[in-house]
């Protein structure tokens, strides 16, 4: 049993199960499980078998009296659906939940994860106080000496380093809020560096899909995909890693939705297909653009759509003619019948939407096939249509959130940018002086320049220091609710661990940081305990661009912080609380996130944050029951016409009423109704071609039925609407365009008095003529065991100075060209639906760790038996990097003879060894196994450093 095969991280029964009335094991088997969760019973049912003691035992109710039960609505923590859950709080304790069954996204519905959310709150194994790493061993500190030390440190390597010597890696777990307060905390710090788990997660989808029609988001959500006739899933394990939103699949696949599934694996949600496309890993653009080169054969293209909405789609033509069946077959192994069947199907059953996850994005050409992916929806004419549109479903609970508002080391909140004019917006928006924002900085220079990915900042480290562009190297590393095993070239992070003068890591669990970091070192490391998203409040946002207000569920537990609390405790160390928090209160440390909110309101103009007050999200949040499960609209009641969680963009202020924009790009409706078109972010023409859209393009009911560009003061004075803005707006609107006027007034006449879109009116682009391959190319990964395929479709070349740093690409893949001979195996890596993200939090959650209990690859059995090796076997996992994993066998026809699969959410063993001694007592996972990414080998994309995990190569030897 997994408690007996972990003796060591268990020395104490849990306060669970000594909570529990029932006479409870000391193990806890799957029976046990099922029984005492309440499944079958009522999950309500459950809050009857818990006594009082098991959140704060300080204010525990006494047994014989009866607590009023009160309900706070908070949201999932894990993936990006946003299931709503009802939490029973009895005198502060936490004693049960209950999905909420009138939410429109998760109706009443919770994976494995989502039902066990309670015990992340109460774990047992959180951190629970301050820690210092001495001599090799983590000891109890206080905060006030723990602020202090941190603090000095951080200013020393400063003073002496400058500003960029630091790195600061945020959370796509945190609020919306606390992504924005750490963006703005770290500008004030001064540097650029900054990042979250984005950058290994989508940020090929944000640059790809952002630079082909205009955000970089998803474009429809989990319930209008109950309007397609089609959905083709290519990248993403929907079934496992978002099982909530796959209920809205199979709802769509009663009603006669056919389903596709491309993957190099048959996973859960292949076995709901209707087809099923096996393909060589890294190979996506062969294979969508052999679906596209059937589509063009057989004329089944939207040509008006095309002509109307659509810029460069006839060089994507040319490129498409060189994709025949019998090209694509060698270079993906899939034959053409195969690939016209998913032709026809997408042609024939529109509207039809695509499904892509980081399948599709993490790899070093993530960006190209995303953009392939767009193409072939475009050349159908599915973008902008209900039951068309992309559909990208993200991995944390705010990924999305944390990209629009947070710290990206390449833009201010809202993608402004970081170019003089998006500070000087955000400068007015903080009240703070443009010039003082710069001073902190080492220079204007380094202001105005991207900041070094989360993916790289071990090579920021460890790289020579000319080669950096930057003064200083690396110096010191704040992990702040990230885990690092999520990240790719384990063996090369525990060197700059090493390197490092200090480490600092923020997290309710202490994450794989803590242990490698004293794996690698004796002291330098410090451990600040933070707060569990149901121990504070704030807003997130799913990825469907709804915003949902959580309440807190419960005060912090143990001595842990909120995030923004903690910020605000480490401006005070560095002299600019004031400046951090001048236009939010502040009551005992804590920032008001209802102030942050507004803050974000107002100047989030660009992607439509502005609209999604306080008061409006709680609204929203009390109502669930008024709104449609199909178009996410209230009838009736007071949130009557809104959109559920006003998907953004929610233009104007909210007294304008804007309802959110459930579907992105849909002509078919007014723009004040959600409505839209493609952006004009590109200019107005290219090669002398016009980027504006055809006549009768524009959304519904717009004044102007034409392409026109986007909207600033100029414009609405030729088009003479100036006289439609009040004196007051006139005055802030002087002199700026639909982004940086604060007042909102050019929105408000733009949509509300003349039914246009502010970001104008333009085609969408299939040819990006910014990016390395302005026409998606197909380039065999960096490390490839097909030496035939890399002279055919070789990588690009090195580049010196990228996002700070160089990359490596030609160099590496020409030395590695005839790799396959010793490790002939593709590695792939993926989602179990019982663990999430790094796995820290989930892996330290006893129904969770019992679910899954061990780390595992999956090995084909012709390529196990050549091996000698049985099913259920030790075996290790080898690779380029001089990594070896050692984990079980799991010898199945899930993966082809040529593939192996790992899932990404271990960590606590490395390279074959337990590491419970490096972790803190009584604050380490349950579940320990290997690291994936202890293995993984180097390759980023060409345009935004994204790490490529998905195709690299390994070696599997019995143990």
């Amino acid at each position: 049993m997994l408690m007996q095969k972990n003796k060591t991280a268990a020395t104490r029964r849990s306060r669970l199960t000594r909570d529990v009335s029932l006479s409870a094991p000391e193990t806890v088997d799957r029976r046990t499980f099922l029984k005492r969760s309440g499944i079958g019973l009522g999950v309500g049912a459950v809050a009857g078998q818990l006594g009082g003691g098991m959140m704060r035992q300080a204010e525990a109710a006494d047994p014989g009296k009866e607590g009023k039960v009160e309900i706070r609505r908070t949201v999932c923590t894990h993936c990006s659906v946003g299931c709503a859950i009802d939490a029973e709080v009895v005198n502060g304790v936490w004693v049960g939940q209950e999905p909420v069954f009138d939410s429109p996204i998760n109706l009443g519905a919770h994976c494995a994860k989502g039902a066990s959310v309670r015990e992340h709150g109460h774990g047992e194994m959180r951190l629970k106080y301050p820690m210092k790493l001495v001599d090799g061993k983590y000891q109890k500190i206080s905060w006030d000496q723990a602020l202090k030390e941190i603090s000095e440190k951080l200013l020393a390597i400063r003073k002496q380093h400058g500003p960029d010597a630091v790195y600061w890696v945020g959370s796509s777990k945190h609020s919306n809020e606390q992504s924005y307060l750490m963006r703005k905390f770290v500008s004030f710090w001064g540097t650029n560096n900054c990042d979250h788990q984005a950058r290994v997660c989508h940020a090929t989808t944000v640059a790809g899909v952002a630079n082909t029609w205009g955000y970089g988001a998803m474009t429809n959500s989990y319930n209008d995909m109950q309007n397609a006739k089609a959905i083709f899933f290519m990248g993403s394990n929907a079934a496992e890693a978002h099982p909530v939103a796959m209920m809205h699949v199979l709802h769509a696949k009663e009603s006669g939705t056919k389903i596709i599934v491309a993957d190099p694996r048959f996973t859960r949600t292949a076995a709901k297909a209707d087809q099923y496309v096996r393909f060589r890993s890294g190979t996506d653009i062969p294979v969508i653009w052999g679906i596209l080169h059937h589509v063009f054969k057989n004329g089944w293209e939207d040509k008006q759509y095309i002509a109307d909405r659509v810029y460069g789609m006839e060089k994507v033509r040319e490129e498409v003619a060189k994709w025949t069946p019998e090209v694509v077959k060698e270079a993906c192994g899939v034959d053409g019948e195969t690939l016209f069947k998913v032709a026809e199907t997408m042609a024939k059953n529109r509207p039809s939407s695509i499904v892509w996850c980081m399948g599709q994005t993490q790899h070093s050409i993530g960006n190209a096939m995303v953009r392939a992916f767009c193409i072939l929806q475009l050349a159908l004419g599915n973008i902008g249509k209900s039951g068309g549109g992309a559909n990208i479903f993200r991995g944390h609970d705010n990924v999305q959130g944390a990209t629009d508002l947070g710290p990206n080391p390449d833009s201010l909140p809202g993608y402004y940018g970081i170019a003089a004019g998006a500070w000087k917006h955000w400068a007015r928006v903080w009240g703070v002086d443009y010039e003082w924002i710069k001073s902190r900085y080492a220079s204007e220079a380094m202001m105005t320049k991207p900041g070094i990915t989360v993916s790289r900042w071990i090579d920021g480290v460890l790289e020579k220091n000319e080669n950096i562009d930057q003064g200083p190297n690396l110096k010191a590393v704040v992990y702040w609710g990230m885990a690092p095993n999520s990240q790719s070239r384990g063996k090369e992070m525990v060197e700059a661990m090493k390197a490092l003068d200090l480490l600092v890591v923020v997290d309710p669990y202490p994450s794989a940081t803590a242990a490698m970091g004293a794996m690698a070192r004796k002291d330098g490391v410090y451990l600040l305990p933070a707060s569990t998203q149901f121990e504070t409040v704030g807003s997130v946002t799913a990825s469907n661009r709804s915003l949902q207000w959580r309440e807190k569920v419960i005060e912090p537990l143990f001595e842990s912080k909120p995030d923004h609390v903690i910020m605000y405790l480490l401006a005070q160390k560095f002299g600019f609380e004031k400046e951090f928090t001048k236009n939010i209160k502040v009551t005992n440390n804590e920032p008001s996130m209802e102030d942050t909110l507004r803050e974000i309101n107002k100047g989030s103009w660009t992607i439509g944050y502005t609209g999604q007050s306080p008061e409006r999200l709680k609204l929203h949040m009390k109502n669930m029951h008024t709104f449609d499960v199909k178009t996410l609209r209230a009838k009736g009641g007071p949130c009557d016409g809104d959109y559920f969680g006003l998907p953004w963009p929610c233009y104007g202020t909210p007294e304008m009423k804007h309802p959110g924009s459930p579907n992105l790009y849909d002509t078919s409706r007014h723009v004040m109704d959600g409505g839209g078109n493609f952006r004009a972010n590109f200019g107005v023409e290219r090669d002398g071609v016009s980027l504006l859209a055809g006549d009768g393009s524009a959304s519904k009911g717009a004044d102007l039925q034409f392409g026109y560009p986007e909207f600033d003061h100029v414009l609405l004075k030729k088009l003479g609407w100036w006289d439609d803005l009040t004196e007051e707006e006139k005055k802030e609107a002087e002199g700026k365009n639909w982004k940086t006027d604060l007042s909102g007034g050019i929105q408000r006449v733009v949509m509300k008095v003349h039914g246009c879109h502010p970001f104008g009116n333009a085609k969408a682009r299939a040819l990006v003529w910014n990016f390395p391959d302005a026409v998606p190319l197909h380039r065999e990964a960096l490390y490839s065991p097909r030496a035939d395929m890399v002279d055919k479709y070789p990588t690009h070349d090195d580049k010196k100075a990228f996002w700070r740093l160089p990359t490596l690409f030609k160099s590496v893949q020409q030395k590695n060209k005839d790799i396959g001979k010793d490790f002939p195996l593709i590695l792939t890596s993926g989602r179990l639906v019982e663990y999430e993200g790094g796995g820290e939090e989930t892996r330290s959650n006893p129904w969770l760790a019992e679910l899954q209990q061990e780390a595992f690859v999956e090995i084909n059995p012709k390529a196990a038996n050549d091996r000698g090796i049985r099913d259920g076997e030790n075996v290790w996992v080898k690779t380029p990097t001089g990594a070896q994993l050692k984990v079980k066998a799991q010898v199945t026809e899930r993966v082809d003879a040529t593939t192996c699969f790992m899932p990404f959410h271990f960590s606590g063993r490395w390279m074959g060894e337990d590491m419970l001694k490096y972790y803190p007592e009584g604050a380490h996972p349950i579940v320990r196994g290997e690291a994936v990414n202890t293995a993984t080998t180097y390759g980023y994309d060409s345009v935004t450093m994204m790490q490529e995990t998905k195709t690299t190569v390994c070696q599997v030897v019995k143990a």
